[in-house]
């Protein structure tokens, strides 16, 4: 049965190593839903969060195919109850829709969502949360004009409390 999956995979920083990672989908014919890189709480190691839905068994053999790539320290999997996670939507508006005071403006106040910018022309607001919540705040605003939108891959920090310090030890003592 196919359910979502979060991949945390921790490797050096290398040039062309984000492809190689994808090619591991790409060869399963796995659809990547979000993909976020950044630094990770260890120097020089930085931290893919990928987001797929597939089998246990399918992003079973992907994190141990992954790690295999040689500059892959370690690559694991959970489900989303294992993880707490966010991301991060902005939204670009007609000012003038947020000057009126309206129902635009209600519906920005009850996503919780916050002013960035105000420009003459448009008006920057953010939204950080699950996708369900940027996606509604997205619908809700479109009959209004959005006149850009983009929202960014899953980033999620693991429930159980095994850290990536604790990791590189074992790497190192094995």
């Amino acid at each position: 049965m196919k359910k979502k999956y979060t991949i945390s995979v921790f490797t050096e920083d290398m040039v062309g190593l984000l492809n190689r990672v994808t090619i591991v989908f790409t060869r399963r014919k796995i659809n990547i839903e979000s993909i976020a890189a950044s630094d990770s709480e260890v120097k020089d190691i930085h931290r893919y969060t990928i987001v797929v839905t597939e089998t246990e068994e399918t992003v079973k053999k992907v994190t141990l195919q992954l790690e295999k790539q040689v500059e892959v320290i370690k690559a694991v999997y959970h489900l989303d109850d294992e993880v707490i996670y966010q991301e991060i939507a902005l939204f670009k508006v007609p000012t003038s829709i947020l000057l009126q005071g309206g129902e635009a403006e209600y519906i920005v106040r009850s996503h919780h969502a916050r002013v960035l910018s105000v420009e003459t022309q448009f008006t920057v607001i953010e939204k950080t949360g699950h996708k369900d919540e940027t996606q509604k705040l997205f619908d809700e605003l479109q009959p209004f004009g959005i006149l850009e939108f983009v929202r960014s891959g899953r980033v999620a920090i693991t429930k159980p409390m095994r850290t990536l310090t604790s990791i590189v030890h074992e790497l190192e003592n094995a």
